[in-house]
Formats: structure tokens, C-alpha cells, sequence
């Protein structure tokens, strides 16, 4: 492969957190190529997150659904992008259509992984993924490997537009001698959820201790959070912010919070990379499928029976197949209470 690249395309079209799990790979190339363009495609809405992303000159959403779904779709963009001047293409997504869509670009130099089958024919170098063997983190750090890149992570960090990071301080300026708790109960997968009343519980909880809450939920989480803070007791105490803010409002939020108590979700990556402390709730997936958040302040409660049914899947799925979901029923009230004091105090006597 050459030493130098003038434009480099990355793929990673997958959910929110695998996105934001490929920053130490993109910190990785900018440092192999300083002089390069590194220009980022992921799914469509969030993209937002990244434009401010020192490392990359643009970022562009790939709507999965719509105008661009369809295989001859696939291919029409890979050609359309293949004309766009690139002369490096890597793809972090192992999907027949991200195949599909790198052998359309005609890029002398495409990078993906050696499976499934078909990448044998969409990449000119394959490199082994190792899914059992490795994090997330480094198996995409792996995709740099025939560049030259070791697949030690370096240090990065998510930068965000300084709108965001003002509009946050703001915000959070009122409750400087207030320790403040985020919680977000939703996800994608129904399984990830923690039962809406030990959200509720919690929520109560820290209300008592004279803590300021803040839900917060994306696009179609608003009912979710209405609930829960009616089930607390106090719906007047609780700041919802469901559905009112936009990813780099989201991320900047996190920033400031004392605390961030999440189901497995998108957030709860750009809570661990922006060094929040973090507890995040895990049931259906487990630690070797390696998306567990990074970071001396996370902390990963599960249930402590050993249950023959976990893990049921590699997203978790829209219903417990065993009909009583305990790989989130067991992680109890007081085990997340017990760790929300133990983060509060580390962010007040400082990370």
C-alpha cells in the first residue's frame, strides 16, 4: 500500500455508539496521514455528532431506508462516490450492501474485513476481525493494520461545537452545588430496558437526596420518560429533556452531568468517551461481544445469576424468549443506588 493518501473515505454506517466507538481509529489515521482528508459516511441523523470533529473534513449520513435502500441503490452510490477523487476506502461495516457499495467505488485501495464471504470480493486488502478475541475498539483498530497503524488505541477525544458545549454550560450553571443524574431508560432493543418502575425508584431516590434529575431519551423516547417521571412521584422535580435536544445537545449534556444511569445505547459510548461517570445496565448481551463502555469511570451492573439463556442475541431482541427477562429484572433498585453514591462522590471530589 502507498505512504501517503490525499482522500480518505471511512464507512461505518452501523447504530450511534458504533459510530462513536470508531474515533480512536479515526484519531489513528490522522496521525498515520496528517496531511490527508478523512472524510467520515455514517447513518443518516448522526452525522450532527461529528461535524465538528477536528480529524475529519466532512461527515455524511447514508440513509438506509428511502432513496438509497436497495442493492442497485447500493451500487449507484458506490459509483457516484468512486468519482468523488478518494484513493483510499475503508469500511468498518460488514453488511452485503457496504460490499457492495466499496467494489462500486472501483478505489484502487479498499479496506475491510476478511468475512464474511463476499468481502473477498469488495476489498482489495482483508484484514481477520477476531470478533471473539477482541473490544470493538480494536478490532476496528485492526482496519489499519495493512497502513501501518498498530491496533493500540490512541488517545482522542469527541469534539463538539462550541453552540453545544455554550447552550450546556448555561444550563448546567444553575445547579453548580447540586450534584445532577442523568437517566436515559430507552433503547432500539426492548430487552436492553430496564423495567420502567426501577427507573422510577431510582429517580425517587435521588429526588430525596436532593438531587437534580435530568431524563433524557432521542426521537420516540418521549413516552417512555413521560412515564417514568409519573411513576416517580415528582414529575414537577424532573427535567425531561426527551426528544428536545440534537445529538451534539445530547453529548454536551452528558458532559456536564455528575452521574449518567443508561440502558446498553448509543449514549452510553459518548458518555464513556467524554469521561462521565458512568453505570450502564446490561442484560441480553454480555462483555466478550465487546461494547462494554471503556474507562475508569464506568462501572457495568448485571444480573448475578448465572442464566443459561444469556446472551439471547447480539442486539438483544423485541421480546425475553424465555418469557421473564431477569437478565434485567435482577439488576435491582438498590444495586444501581449504591453506585450512583459511589459515582457522585468521585465527581465532586473530581475525576
Amino acid at each position: 500500500m502507498k505512504d501517503n493518501y490525499k482522500k480518505i473515505a471511512l464507512w461505518q454506517t452501523a447504530f450511534l455508539g458504533d459510530a462513536v466507538l470508531t474515533l480512536p481509529f479515526i484519531k489513528a489515521l490522522s496521525l498515520r496521514f496528517p496531511e490527508a482528508e478523512i472524510h467520515l459516511f455514517v447513518r443518516k441523523g448522526v452525522e450532527p455528532l461529528f461535524e465538528s470533529q477536528k480529524e475529519l473534513t466532512s461527515v455524511h449520513g447514508f440513509a438506509k431506508r428511502g432513496d438509497q435502500k436497495g442493492m442497485g441503490a447500493a451500487f449507484r452510490l458506490g459509483r457516484e462516490l468512486g468519482a468523488q477523487g478518494f484513493d483510499l476506502w475503508i469500511s468498518a461495516h460488514t453488511s452485503m450492501r457496504s460490499a457492495l457499495v466499496s467494489r462500486a467505488t472501483g478505489i484502487p485501495e479498499r479496506i475491510g474485513y476478511d468475512q464474511p464471504w463476499f468481502n473477498r470480493f469488495a476489498y482489495t486488502h482483508r484484514v481477520m476481525r477476531r470478533f471473539d478475541q477482541f473490544e470493538e475498539v480494536e478490532r476496528l483498530m485492526a482496519l489499519g493494520l495493512p497502513l501501518g497503524i498498530s491496533g493500540t488505541a490512541p488517545s482522542f477525544e469527541l469534539n463538539l461545537s462550541e453552540p453545544a458545549l455554550e447552550d450546556a454550560s448555561a444550563f448546567f450553571e444553575k445547579f453548580s452545588d447540586t450534584p445532577v443524574i442523568g437517566f436515559h431508560p430507552g433503547s432500539t432493543w426492548e430487552t436492553k430496558k430496564w423495567p420502567e418502575q426501577n427507573f422510577a425508584s431510582t429517580i425517587a431516590k435521588s429526588l430525596d437526596a436532593g438531587f437534580r434529575v435530568i431524563l433524557f431519551g432521542g426521537p420516540g423516547e418521549e413516552d417512555i420518560c413521560s412515564r417514568i417521571a409519573e411513576q416517580s412521584g415528582n414529575p414537577s422535580e424532573i427535567i425531561n429533556l426527551a426528544g428536545k435536544l440534537s445529538l451534539p445537545q445530547l453529548a454536551a449534556y452528558i458532559k456536564n452531568l455528575d452521574v449518567y444511569v443508561t440502558n446498553d445505547s448509543g449514549p452510553m459510548h459518548i458518555a464513556w468517551v467524554q469521561n462521565v461517570p458512568l453505570i450502564a445496565l446490561f442484560g441480553p448481551t454480555v462483555r466478550r461481544f465487546g461494547f462494554f463502555p471503556r474507562g475508569e469511570y464506568s462501572s457495568v451492573l448485571e444480573s448475578g445469576e448465572v442464566l443459561d439463556c444469556r446472551p439471547c442475541g447480539l442486539h438483544g431482541s423485541s421480546k425475553c424468549p424465555k418469557n421473564h427477562h431477569k437478565c434485567m429484572t435482577d439488576i435491582s433498585v438498590e444495586m444501581v443506588w449504591e453506585e450512583l453514591l459511589k459515582k457522585v462522590e468521585i465527581r465532586r471530589v473530581g475525576c
